[in-house]
């Protein structure tokens, strides 16, 4: 009997409960019948029906809509013989393949009517391949290859696409029907005992991806996902470019995510790209691991594009609108080349002026125009925009400033520095000029002060071999190229390109760059994990870096540079990935890692020990880094060596290290403090660390925390936490004595001030005490200079200067009157007399000096006040504003001596009449009190700020005058307080009257100095 056995298949939209939105599912049919019935009847018949009704398993009838159906496979069965073919477009199922050997597009004579499915629709799936074999690749290898492909269903071809070395052969083959990786792998075995080589191949066509179809915009965040329905190894990334391929990781743009899966797809991995610019733009390729084969999908990813960096000169540098209404400056723009059309377009001051047109310049693009400045003055600076605009209507400006000095304003000179010419300038504005040595990209950069003067030059002009570095570190962190043999080619040019000329000007450019090399990374190694092989090269680098003074920046240039330097080595030390104790020396590191759980260990003469139970010791010493740091300190002197400790996979509950430092034995009053390095104050602190012994040889440091550790000195000439100490009691004793002193004062004026003399004493006295309290308050208020702003800490500058010269003259007033009443017994001054020179010369002179002390400060571009201490600056003899305190203090000082002097010989001599032994010895109770009375009030103890300015901090001496002069004038309110008040008689009497509330009689009491009346006139 004949029959025919047709096989359609046929395309069905399933409705479920009417929702038209329905799934689309593909079904088989099978169709026997006698050898009459021709293919195109049933398709008709099919054709023609719309609507069929179907079970599912559980009997559930449902509505199914067709919507296409095709012959897949038609077989013929003639007796036992069977001939069956599959419809154009279609093979042999692996099932029928690898069960009845039917593989090729060819009649299959076996009985496979019943199996399902049948026939598969045609795919393309291209293996690439290489074989690295030991024998010699012949004829015979070639063809033993193609025989092993063989066992693959739908093989199209095998070729040998080329000989990559004289062990390594490269093919390609391709496939039309799907197949499992392990039946791929099982091949793949086959062929490496048949060749005796290795084999590693890759497949395209299997894996499904999902992907924008379009180009997306600039600094989207696209996703790429790649999905394969078989559980694998591994999963990877990459990026390809022209002449260009980049492993991808993790990173702060790349961000991949393996828990896609699907039930489905067993494997899926995606890949977010955030903010993504030019750099991301090429051909993304997904890799599904399993044995030696890998699944594999390519992306094209287009990006509509805006330029990266737009660098931006102006020709000349300065606009000067002397002679010219309207000037002109010419504007380049300059961006890397690029394929995205853009449409530009610049403005001047936020008005749109007209389109630009590029012009090509080696690997860039260019675009120049004239702009029109105006001479019209403003408050607001001049600028030019020039703005890109790409094909999704994205826009990207930059903008210059365009210096214009104004007919009358301040400018500086025109001046050449290193054959550079900076033009004239207007004041208050710097000046960029982005030419640079060859070699070498960046800028160069110059200020013309307020006052019309030129500051240094800033030297930005980077090698370009470092620009390729720092560029290549960025890229890095961002998980693109994110290896382990980049990174050693990074800490490789690194050392290589840290090697600079010392006397470069550009030299703290380079290093700049440097560090942002290292600080790049050590943020990179928080997300992938290096390996100890970039150590050797990382140490060289980073040792050759300290051989600079960095001294071509300013303090706090050189602050950040120092502490991001710091702080970058000890990320890169702590999580470089390390399995055993081992060392690393250069000139200025000194790195050693102990995984013994009793650590004992030497870094530049630095012991260090730890015990633990578990984990990895790093440690390391550096030299030539102290001087570079930030240092408030309580006013300490750094030591020449710093030690950075971190403990890796350690649980330990307690830790406590110890650590010996050497130093010098130098000076025997040094005070050593242990310290660390404070990251979120970027200075020393000492919490958690004490100084545990010195025995003059080595201090030894014991601290319950890890981190970047020092000792740091205290010379004899700074302040020390004793005379802090001393210092705060006593002005805050001095506060409050000088308070009550006032208050005594104004209960007690009235009845005390019965004569001009007494009224000039009072006066003068009462006007001390004040300008003492407010010095007093505004120094307490400036104890930690370090927490105050710019401006609070000159203004309490400006508030000590002022109030303490006040205080010395209203002292010389009162020597003066002093003097004058002594020597001019029949001649006393008059009231109004005294209260006007007192006035000038307690209220004007002092405000005179200050003014005058300031302006010449700011108008010689010298520094008025030192912000580390919030007081005058000293520079050297005769130069600094502390001289406008030294000069007018030292002249009053000597003067109210020489009136002590004349006191003291007046009461000698009016006691050489009788010169019996009672009245010597009353004559010398009387000069002591005398001095004892007038040094407080004539501020003679000051005297000995002088001695310290002239003293050695190593002289014996010196402590003892340190601490005199803290404890003298530092309670020298309470001081006053008891001369002045407690110590005069009528005063103590009439506040004793006011306390017990007596009655104010008689006057009784004797004044302290003379009873004189006189009249004013």
């Amino acid at each position: 009997m004949l029959f025919k056995v047709l096989i359609f298949l046929s395309g069905a939209v399933f409705l479920h409960y009417q929702v038209l939105a329905g799934n689309v599912y593909l079904a088989e049919l099978v169709v026997e019948s006698n050898i009459t019935l021709e293919a195109q009847t049933v398709l008709s018949i099919l054709n023609s029906t719309v609507t069929l009704q179907v079970n599912d398993s559980k009997g559930d009838v449902y509505s199914v809509n067709l919507a296409s159906s095709e012959l897949m496979a038609e077989c013929v069965l003639i007796g036992d013989e069977t001939s069956c073919n599959c419809s154009t477009g279609y093979v042999w199922s692996n099932t029928v393949c690898y069960n009845y050997n039917c593989c090729r597009e060819t009649t299959c004579t076996a009985n496979v009517s019943h199996v399902i499915p049948l026939c598969v629709a045609k795919v393309t799936i291209f293996l690439n391949g290489s074989v690295e074999h030991t024998n010699p690749w012949v004829d015979d290898s070639t063809e033993t290859l193609q025989q092993g492909f063989e066992n693959l269903n739908g093989l199209q071809y095998v070729n040998i696409t080329g000989h990559r070395s004289s062990s390594i052969v490269e093919f390609e083959a391709a496939v039309s029907v799907l197949f499992s990786t392990a039946r791929l792998q099982e091949v793949v075995n086959a062929l490496e005992g048949n060749l005796q080589a290795k084999m590693i191949v890759d497949t395209q066509g299997i894996v499904s991806v999902e992907a924008p179809s379009s180009t997306v915009c600039y600094r989207s965040e696209p996703e790429l996902k790649c999905f394969l329905n078989e559980a694998v190894d591994g999963t990877s990334w990459s990026l390809s470019r022209p002449n260009e391929y980049f492993k991808l990781n993790d990173g702060s743009v790349v961000q991949q995510n393996l828990n896609c899966a699907t039930p489905e797809y067993q494997s899926c991995i995606s890949v977010t790209l955030k903010k993504l610019t030019s750099i991301w733009e090429g051909t993304y390729q997904c890799e599904f691991l399993t044995g030696s084969i890998a699944h594999t999908a390519r992306i094209s990813l287009k990006v509509a594009l805006l330029p990266d960096v737009v660098t931006l000169k102006i020709d000349p540098l300065t606009v000067q609108c002397a002679g010219t209404p309207s000037p002109q400056t010419k504007v380049t723009a300059s961006i890397p080349k690029s394929t995205e059309s853009y449409r530009v377009w610049w403005s001047l001051n936020g008005e749109r002026k007209s389109d630009l047109q590029n012009k090509t310049n080696g690997e860039h693009l260019e675009y120049t125009f004239n702009a029109a400045v105006s001479c019209q003055e403003t408050s607001n600076p001049q600028y030019v925009n020039i703005t890109f605009e790409n094909t999704k209507g994205q826009i990207k400006t930059a903008r210059v400033d365009i210096p214009v000095i104004y007919a009358g304003k301040g400018f500086c000179q025109e001046d050449v520095v290193d054959g550079d010419l900076w033009p004239v300038s207007p004041a208050g504005e710097t000046v960029l000029n982005r030419s640079c040595p060859e070699g070498r990209t960046g800028y160069r950069s110059r200020t013309c002060s307020e006052g019309r003067v030129w500051k240094d030059v800033f030297f930005n002009c980077v090698n370009e071999q470092l620009i390729k570095v720092v560029n290549a570190a960025e890229n890095f962190l961002k998980g693109l190229g994110a290896t382990q043999e980049v990174a050693l080619n990074i800490f490789e040019s690194l050392k290589n390109s840290s090697t600079v000329d010392p006397h470069s000007s550009d030299v703290e450019a380079d290093i700049s760059a440097s560090i942002n090399v290292l600080d790049t990374m050590s943020k990179a190694s928080k997300r992938i994990r290096l390996g100890e092989e970039v150590i050797p090269d990382l140490v060289d680098a980073a040792s050759n870096m300290l051989n600079h003074t960095w001294s071509g920046v300013n303090d706090s240039v050189r602050y950040s540079m120092s502490s991001n330097y710091l702080i970058a080595m000890e990320d890169l030390v702590k999580n470089v990935k390390v399995n055993k104790s081992s060392d690393f020396i250069s000139e200025n590191l000194d790195i050693k890692f102990c995984a013994a759980k009793d650590c004992n260990v030497s870094l530049f003469d630095i012991g260090v020990t730890l015990n633990k139970t578990t984990g990895i010791l790093k440690t390391m010493a550096m030299k030539n880094l102290m001087g570079k740091l930030k240092n408030t300190f309580r006013k300490t002197e750094h030591t020449d060596l710093l030690l950075s400790v971190t403990l890796n996979n350690n649980n330990d509950s307690k830790l406590e290290i110890k650590l010996d430092f050497p130093f010098k034995k130098e000076k025997s009053n040094r005070k050593f403090h242990c310290v660390f390095w404070d990251v979120k104050k970027s200075d020393w602190s000492d919490e958690g660390c004490f100084v545990r012994s010195s025995d003059g040889e080595d201090i030894q440091c014991e601290c319950h925390h890890l981190t970047a550790f020092s000792v740091l000195m205290a010379k004899g000439d700074i302040s020390t936490e004793t005379l802090d100490t001393i210092t705060t009691v006593g002005l805050s004793v001095s506060v409050f004595s000088l308070l009550l002193f006032l208050t005594i004062e104004f209960l007690v004026w009235s009845a005390v001030v019965k004569s001009n003399l007494s009224h000039f004493r009072h006066t003068a006295i009462v006007n001390i005490a004040v300008f003492l309290l407010l010095a007093d308050c505004s120094f307490l208020a400036s104890t930690s200079p370090e927490s105050l702003s710019d401006t609070v800490c000159f203004v309490l500058t400006v508030c000590k200067h002022l109030f303490f010269l006040a205080m010395f003259t209203w002292m010389l007033c009162m020597s003066v009157m002093l003097v004058h009443q002594l020597i001019f017994v029949f001649n006393p001054l008059r009231k109004r007399v005294f209260m006007f020179l007192s006035s000038i010369l307690g209220y004007v002179v002092p405000i005179l000096i200050v003014g005058s002390s300031y302006i010449y400060c700011k108008y010689t571009y010298r520094p008025y006040y030192d912000k580390k201490t919030c007081w005058l600056v000293f520079e050297r003899l005769l130069e600094g504003s502390m001289h406008a305190f030294l000069i007018p203090v030292g002249t009053i000082m000597m003067t109210n001596l020489f009136s002590m002097v004349v006191v003291i010989v007046t009461l000698v001599k009016s006691s050489v009449p009788d010169s019996s032994k009672a009245d010597d010895k009353d004559t010398a109770k009387g000069i002591l009190k005398v001095v004892l009375v007038l040094t407080p009030i004539f501020g003679v103890t000051w005297i000995i700020g002088f001695f310290l300015l002239m003293l050695e901090p190593d002289n014996p001496m010196f402590e003892v005058a340190n601490y005199s002069f803290t404890i003298l004038n530092s309670f020298q309110g309470l001081f006053l307080l008891i001369t002045g008040c407690f110590a005069e008689q009528k005063v103590r009497e009439e506040f004793i009257k006011i306390i017990t509330g007596k009655s104010k009689g008689g006057d009784t009491s004797k004044n302290f100095t003379s009873t004189t009346n006189t009249k004013d006139k």
